[in-house]
């Protein structure tokens, strides 16, 4: 079964008119859906002028007007608007304060879902009956938000399998869901010389959670739910003008999420301002006695159910700030380095201590012990991710029973005989390891862990700890500042975390082959990344609410203006 085929069911209900249409007066009494934030939602909520069932219908008019623009749903829930009218009836029998009480909010589709596929846009979930796509139980982090009174509305597109299928894929694309098309330019790569004539993008949608990034973008929803290995989402939140959380490793519970491995990976918040991000989070943080990894939750002061406490406008006020330059400044071209050249003066303007340069001293050495992605692995990068796409992956399929594929196996011998557009060159390498206890491919990976681990948070913690090295002092960092999800790689090994904010845009750079005479690419988003220690995703949300509401850089995309369908008046 395609996408398509739940998509347009839903759809074809609707009957919204598609042109967009903007009143010229808004009376007070309104609340229009583009760039609506959670509060303003839930005042409207609270005070009888919407309710969630006109709020689910209202961003379904939206994904009927310009789903097939930008591609950010492979799958609507076709229970939303039952789902939101009990909601409804929740809400009239008392008041709620839950902020995800009657908000809609997509997950990305390797988050289980009891009552929709679950496939990492892979076909090969669909080779049995539809009914074995769906997996027999919610993942942990959809039973919480189903719990706080979120409205799931659908599953979004992805890069295949998160982006470790094939090394040739790209950004937001799978077989299953097809392109994925960023809203503030989602126009085909006119290029034709190979590989460009493939329906690439001009611009990226990021990668893998390249729906979740669209959807918020676009206004198709309120919050989005991607998940991160090295970089899902703070690519898609860069590149599509949003706000991404990676968090912690352990903050937020990966069970019944479609992993790569469980060494790196977390779900964590895409949204369009600072404080939506933050609760998000706080509905989805928290102990899962299935996911060890949370065991820092039981903890006072590591995990909260409240971030949006931590929204503070002056929190850049003595705050302390890296910002190493190799390699991530040196290969940004002049408009993307004033970029970070503007932010770093705004931070300092807001009274911000910024040392620029502050070099992490074994950079280098991160770097150079990259990702393998084939086989027999070189010795000079980490095989963590290609061990865990075995050994975790074929651990979370034992979960789900019914489904057609058993294995990470099954599914490269589905692929060659039903071959996608792009090869899938990782997963045959992974496919030749041998993930058995005490293995020559266990004791490497073993290896390559610790590895990871003493290059990166050694390095990270030597830049937290400040130049006196001692962690606690007054010279220690609160934060390194990235450009746009060029960091993400240390801080992912580390499982340290990070949040992206919108900082700008920046022209495309010329590339080869060049583009047509006559077309030229709209300006590029370009987010700034604030990383910090384990569990400081409180600091983080105050430095990068600080930084939002010094700057408002966030725009809506042009391509996805407002509907009449957008607008609800009290009579």
């Amino acid at each position: 079964m395609k996408r398509s085929a739940l998509v347009v069911f839903v759809l074809a209900l609707l009957g919204f008119p598609l042109a967009a249409q903007k009143p010229q007066d808004t009376p007070r009494s309104q609340v229009q859906l583009v760039e609506a934030t959670i509060d303003q939602l839930q005042h409207a909520l609270r005070t009888g002028l919407l309710t969630s069932e006109q709020l689910v219908q209202m961003y379904q008019a939206r994904i009927a007007a310009y789903e097939s623009l930008v591609n950010a749903y492979i799958y609507l829930n076709p229970n939303a608007l039952a789902e939101a009218r009990a909601i409804d009836d929740v809400r009239r029998q008392g008041h709620k304060t839950d902020p995800m009480f009657g908000i809609p909010v997509l997950l990305k589709d390797n988050v289980n879902t009891k009552d929709m596929p679950t496939t990492a846009g892979s076909p090969s979930f669909f080779a049995g009956t539809p009914a074995q796509a769906i997996p027999p139980d919610d993942a942990f982090i959809t039973a919480k938000l189903r719990e706080a009174g979120a409205i799931i509305l659908g599953k979004a597109t992805l890069t295949e399998f998160a982006n470790f299928m094939s090394t040739n894929n790209v950004s937001g694309y799978s077989d299953l869901g097809g392109q994925g098309y960023n809203p503030y330019d989602p126009r085909h790569d006119p290029r034709t010389v190979a590989p460009f004539n493939d329906g690439r993008p001009v611009l990226t949608p990021g990668g893998s959670s390249s729906g979740s990034g669209i959807a918020v973008a676009a206004n198709m929803v309120t919050v989005a739910i991607g998940t991160e290995t090295s970089g899902s989402i703070l690519s898609p939140g860069t590149a599509n003008m949003d706000v991404g959380i990676k968090p912690t490793l352990g903050l937020v519970s990966r069970t019944g999420i479609l992993p790569i491995t469980a060494d790196q990976d977390t779900a964590g918040p895409l949204a369009r301002t600072v404080a939506d991000a933050a609760a998000l989070l706080g509905a989805v943080a928290g102990f899962d006695p299935d996911d060890a990894a949370t065991a820092p939750c039981l903890l006072p002061g590591k995990c909260f159910a409240d971030y949006t406490q931590f929204l503070d406008k002056h929190a850049l006020r003595g705050a302390r700030i890296a910002v190493p330059h190799v390699p991530y400044l040196t290969s940004l071209t002049a408009d993307q380095l004033k970029v970070i050249t503007d932010a770093i003066a705004v931070m300092r303007a807001e009274g911000a201590t910024v040392v620029d340069p502050y070099e992490i001293p074994n950079q280098a050495a991160i770097s150079a012990f990259g990702i393998c992605t084939s086989f027999p692995a070189p010795a000079d990068c980490s095989t963590v991710l290609m061990f865990g796409q075995k050994h975790d992956l074929n651990q979370y399929l034992t979960h789900r029973p019914n489904s057609p594929m058993h294995t990470q196996h099954d599914i490269v011998v589905y692929n060659t005989a039903h071959p996608g557009k792009y090869n899938q060159n990782i997963f045959l390498a992974v496919d030749k390891l041998d993930t058995s206890p005490g293995s020559l491919d266990t004791q490497r990976y073993q290896a390559d862990r610790a590895k990871d681990l003493l290059l990166t948070r050694g390095g990270l913690d030597a830049v937290y700890n400040g130049p006196d090295g001692i962690a606690g002092t007054d010279d220690d960092f609160d934060a390194i500042l990235f450009p746009r999800n060029g960091g993400a790689g240390a801080p992912a090994k580390a499982g340290y975390p990070s949040i992206v904010v919108p900082g700008g845009f920046a022209p495309v750079p010329t590339q080869n082959p060049p583009f047509p005479a006559g077309f030229v690419p709209e300006p590029a988003p370009f987010g700034v990344t604030f990383s910090g220690r384990p569990f400081s995703e409180p600091r983080l949300i105050a430095i990068a609410y600080a930084f939002e509401q010094a700057t408002l850089h966030r725009k809506p995309p042009k391509s996805t203006p407002p509907l009449p369908s957008d607008f609800v008046s009290r009579p």
